[in-house]
């Protein structure tokens, strides 16, 4: 049965448009010159670009605005979403982060709940050290920067962080922007993290260091194990997606 869309939320209808824009054949480039406007919008032969829900789509900085000019200047022939990361993540801003600010933020703050860094092995010996040396330095950055106090939590029975370190994280993510909100959220999903996330956010860490970080015990099963093709291939594609989401927090600040 055909969903009623005239009942569906803001978020479903963002995946609805958004799984629509990548199943479909993809578009003819129609335009001859992508522009940066007065105003920091994108103009597409004059004619401004719009968000997939229909909001201009504006930037916080010429460094963005002309770097996701770039990107629709180098569509060739065809006008390929998967090839604009940039102009991807400015939507998700407008559209997401923007208009629906209270889930995003809350997604983040529900990863901190349960986050990763806390959840340390007993044994082996070598894990245990691998865990500290990559994830204690998030953990004091957590705590400095936040104010949140972290529970550690042995082997991974589900053990919430109590509300006072929740109330805190809140308070910090309430603090980011709209564009600086969507990097956080794409990070957290990206090392498992909430705190790993908003520390990179932050420019507190490296980011060698932390998608170090976010792959202690994958690279951990790989030395005892061996690789594993598929997972290889899912790992790259992250990369791409993290290494993407600093490039658009830096030129935030350009």
């Amino acid at each position: 049965m055909r969903k009623d869309l005239t009942t569906e939320t803001a978020d479903e209808r963002w995946e609805r448009l958004s799984r629509d824009r990548i199943v479909r054949p993809l578009p003819k480039k129609f335009f001859k010159l992508a522009t940066v406007t007065e105003e920091l919008g994108i103009a597409l032969d004059g004619r401004g670009v719009k968000t997939p829900m229909k909001a201009k789509l504006i930037l916080p900085s010429r460094a963005l605005a002309e770097a996701i000019a770039a990107e629709w200047n180098g569509q060739d022939g065809f006008i390929n979403p998967a090839a604009m990361p940039l102009t991807k993540l400015a939507n998700t801003a407008i559209d997401r982060a923007g208009a629906e600010r209270k889930f995003v933020a809350g997604q983040v703050v529900e990863f901190a709940g349960s986050d990763m860094v806390c959840y340390r092995a007993a044994a082996p010996a070598n894990l245990v050290a691998l865990q500290e040396a990559a994830w204690d330095p998030v953990v004091t950055w957590a705590e400095t920067a936040i104010g949140a106090k972290v529970t550690f939590v042995s082997g991974v029975i589900h053990q919430k962080q109590d509300a006072a370190t929740i109330t805190k994280v809140e308070t910090y993510v309430a603090g980011l922007s709209n564009f600086e909100l969507t990097v956080a959220h794409n990070l957290t999903t990206l090392t498992g993290s909430a705190f790993l996330g908003l520390m990179l956010t932050a420019g507190a860490i490296s980011a060698e260091a932390g998608w170090t970080a976010a792959h202690v015990e994958e690279d951990f099963q790989i030395a005892t194990w061996g690789q594993d093709d598929e997972a290889n291939a899912r790992r790259a594609f992250r990369r791409i997606d993290f290494e993407g989401s600093l490039q658009f927090l830096n030129l935030l600040t350009l």
